[in-house]
């Protein structure tokens, strides 16, 4: 039988020389801070409320609600990919970790640092079943770096320091720390000690002059870059290779973060759809990937090849995720011999769109009244293909994506990224249909005084689809395209926006979207933009 009789005291107990002894909460609040955490995203309950009262007795650490889970998580892959250091999340056992396991998937895939803080039935408790029992380790590893279920209050801080690690160890990766309720109770933490920052790996000379061989070989070669590589000094190195050497230059569909507008080099993506995809890297010999896994297509089709390049050209691996990316761009650029390139001239904005509601006119509208240096968050799914290539020459700014395809983490990623880079207006280019899976986004911006200006793309259906159903051949009738449909009842995001306590107005054509867009940039605090299209 278990020991029930454990202490469940008040926050500490009394030492042999009269001091109070920390418990393991203490101890992991004040680890945490130690290593340079200081931001906490929550959904707390039971388990966790020791962690909460520590809060209040331990200054330093912001703490941000979020109303479900998948809030949470994706809140902190937002912030740390724009304050390139990790936040923690606070989730309640099990299913809280459910609830947020999608996008703890997306940050897996953006390789975000995340320091996954998972509350769990007391270790004494565990063997009775009690209903939130669940295999919660298990639950978390296939999304994290590193995982551990703490054993006792002593453990916990030097568990957590070693988290940090884990999690900020290149390319970066989501760290869980179970805690069980009575290791977080019990007396006797101690804080960890930070733990040293792991190298990151350069590239060895004979990849780089592999890639110079190819590179100079003339054959038709494919750079594809992902990860750091997208920062604007890497970036402005891979033009110097792609210059002396006629290479091209792609990333995948999605990234973590792209440094571009005006002033910086633009990199354009590999297309979504096979075909098109297909056509555009038609003739491509050699793929050099810089941080990137050998591109693929998002999902398979009848028939089709899930490879978007031609299925006779090489594959080579400059630097791998883990390696230091902008150092190899680098070298690899001196190998070459390749002189330094200017930014192609800019083209002048062409002003603000009329009319109808387009891809295109919303692109125009974007490059005419982005703010410098703002933060675009893009989940627009299928109305949005034109947003992307249509900025280039926009004012200058970070471009954020949903990385793992699991939906809903638009709104997140940007509540996220305005809790890390005050200052900059967020702008969040968010389709309806995924808007709805984390919709109580709206309250913690609100709460937060966040400073982020949505645009909900209203079409009221899962566009997306249409055209999938179209590319695996399936002939749709009424009952499936009306699980496509969610139109009827029309979503009023102006009403839904106001009832998480963020104004909100609806624009019908492009004059009002310019309207509303500038005023909202020009204000503090959040605004809903509902663009019906």
């Amino acid at each position: 039988m278990p020991n029930t009789d454990r202490n469940q005291g008040s926050h500490a107990t009394q030492g042999n020389n009269g001091q109070s002894e920390m418990n393991g909460a203490e101890s992991l609040v004040k680890t945490l801070l130690a290593c340079g955490v200081d931001t906490c995203f929550a959904n707390p309950g039971t388990s966790e409320m020791h962690f909460v009262a520590a809060l209040d007795r331990i200054p330093g650490m912001r703490c941000v609600l979020g109303l479900f889970e998948g809030v949470v998580t994706g809140a902190a892959d937002g912030y740390a990919r724009m304050a390139d250091k990790p936040a923690a999340t606070l989730l309640h056992c099990g299913p809280g970790l459910a609830n947020g396991l999608a996008n703890l998937h997306n940050a897996r895939r953006a390789q975000t640092p995340v320091i996954n803080i998972v509350g769990d039935q007391a270790t004494y408790h565990r063997p009775f079943d009690a209903p939130l029992t669940a295999d919660t380790e298990g639950w978390a590893r296939p999304v994290s770096v590193w995982t551990r279920t703490a054993t006792d209050a002593a453990s916990v801080g030097a568990d957590a320091a070693t988290a940090v690690q884990a999690a900020c160890a290149a390319p970066g990766g989501v760290a869980s720390l179970i805690l069980p309720s009575d290791v977080c109770w019990d007396a006797g933490g101690k804080v960890g000690v930070p733990l040293a920052p792991l190298p990151v790996p350069k590239v060895s000379p004979d990849a780089v002059q592999q890639a110079a061989r190819l590179l100079r070989s003339g054959q038709p070669t494919l750079i594809v870059l992902a990860g750091t590589a997208l920062r604007e000094v890497p970036l402005a190195d891979a033009h110097r290779i792609a210059a002396a050497t006629d290479a091209r230059l792609i990333t995948p569909m999605s990234n973590a973060r792209v440094s571009r507008g005006r002033g910086r080099f633009n990199v354009d993506r590999v297309p979504y759809s096979g075909d098109v995809a297909r056509d555009k890297l038609a003739g491509i010999r050699n793929v050099i990937l810089v941080g990137a896994p050998p591109p693929v297509t998002f999902f398979a089709y009848p028939g089709k090849s899930p490879r978007p390049y031609p299925e006779d050209a090489e594959i080579h691996v400059l630097a791998r995720p883990e390696q230091d990316l902008a150092e190899a761009l680098a070298r690899l650029a001196d190998e070459l011999g390749a002189p330094s390139v200017s930014v192609p001239a800019s083209v002048a904005p062409r002003g603000i769109a009329k009319g109808a509601v387009t891809s295109e006119a919303v692109a125009q509208t974007l490059t005419a009244l982005l703010p410098e240096q703002a933060i675009v968050v893009e989940e627009s799914v299928s109305f949005g293909r034109a947003f992307y290539p249509g900025t280039v020459h926009a004012a200058p700014h970070d471009w954020l994506q949903l990385t793992g395809g699991a939906i809903g983490d638009g709104l997140p990623l940007a509540t996220g990224a305005a809790v890390a880079a005050p200052g900059r207006r967020v702008v969040a280019l968010q389709a309806d249909g995924s808007g709805m899976y984390t919709l109580q986004s709206l309250w913690t911006m609100a709460r937060e005084k966040l400073d982020v200006t949505v645009v909900i793309l209203a079409n009221r259906k899962y566009a997306i689809l249409l055209g999938e159903l179209a590319g695996v051949g399936a002939n749709p009738g009424k009952t499936a395209l009306d699980m496509l449909d969610i139109g009827n009842p029309d979503l009023d995001w102006v009403q839904l926006a106001n009832g998480m306590g963020v104004e909100a107005a609806r624009a019908e054509d492009m004059e009002r979207f310019a309207e509303l867009f500038g005023m909202a940039n020009g204000r503090r605090g959040p605004f809903v933009i509902e663009l019906v299209i």
